[in-house]
């Protein structure tokens, strides 16, 4: 078995994190305000897959106080990105894969900067997850993870190849984690995209949660839209997705336990937000292939807009 780093374990990392550690694995969990709590109380994870307590894990609050490990879990939010050249060198060895676990699209180009080719996986998740409190983590619903080798914004870095990554793989299923793997990552983010781009900016700027959204014909049609908009921004940009998948989507947010979404409860608590992952990059690459995106570039303007006078305004 593999030794993991989970850098940020919040509602995505203290989940995948637990479980991993859970299963007996070797894990070492980086954390901020939580971790002389931790370090007494333990990692509490409530779920639908079964509630469990981890008495005793391994907590840092200093990355250079951790082990080099095999398996790097990025799972802070890449508006802290500009932390991982302080956190990602000392944790790494040769062999080592960093697998970053955010939302948005080419949030891994920043690690990518720092440790260079060849071991840089991104994943999608799929996961409803909440930190109620310090060390505790309550899952809602779903789990899956979607990952895939990165390749940079030209497409032409390496990275893992499939068989580390099918290994890594076995491992987090062994662990009771739904994982997959794909060779296309970039079209695995923008079919997570036509999720992300309509709910969490609507979230925010309707300030509703998902069954809200979804309840009303007006804002329902409007996500329906954005949908549709992120699909044809895809395929234009040269990442084919079938049009039944925005029926699906739309289906698959009806079925949704009611959610809020992780950048409506960072707007909410004051803490930045993460547009520029989720929508300015995807507008940039649209830009890049001479696309027209309105409905996403007013979506951007407007969460630019939020951001900064929330920022400027919280304490």
């Amino acid at each position: 078995m593999s030794s993991f780093a989970v850098v940020g374990t919040g509602a995505l990392g203290g989940f995948y994190g637990g479980l991993l550690a859970r299963s007996g694995r070797e894990v070492h969990f980086l954390m901020r305000s939580d971790a002389s709590f931790v370090k007494t109380h333990g990692l509490r994870i409530d779920s639908k897959l079964g509630d469990f307590h981890l008495p005793q894990v391994n907590v840092y609050d200093n990355v250079h106080e951790m082990p080099k490990c095999d398996n790097i879990i990025l799972a802070l939010k890449s508006t802290q990105n500009h932390l991982l050249a302080q956190l990602l060198p000392p944790l790494l060895h040769e062999r080592s894969i960093v697998l970053v676990l955010q939302n948005g699209l080419h949030v891994e180009q920043s690690a990518l900067d720092i440790v260079g080719p060849g071991c840089v996986a991104g994943g999608c998740c799929f996961l409803c997850s909440n930190k109620v409190g310090p060390g505790h983590i309550r899952h809602l619903d779903y789990g899956k993870i979607l990952m895939g080798p990165y390749q940079g914004l030209g497409d032409t870095e390496t990275g893992p190849t499939m068989s580390r990554l099918n290994a890594l793989q076995q491992e987090m299923i062994d662990a009771g984690i739904d994982c997959h793997t794909t060779e296309s990552l970039t079209l695995a983010r923008w079919r997570k995209l036509m999720w992300n781009i309509p709910f969490n900016g609507l979230s925010v700027i309707l300030n509703s949660s998902t069954n809200k959204i979804m309840g009303h014909p007006a804002s329902r049609a409007l996500a329906e839209s954005i949908i549709r908009e992120v699909r044809q921004t895809a395929c234009d940009c040269g990442h084919s997705i079938e049009p039944e998948f925005v029926q699906f989507m739309m289906d698959h947010t009806d079925e949704m336990v009611p959610y809020d979404s992780s950048m409506r409860l960072d707007f909410l608590a004051g803490r930045p937000i993460e547009v520029e992952s989720i929508y300015g990059n995807a507008l940039r690459s649209a830009d890049r292939a001479n696309v027209d995106a309105p409905i996403l570039r007013t979506l951007y303007r407007q969460l630019t807009f939020l951001a900064d006078n929330r920022a400027s305004t919280a304490i």
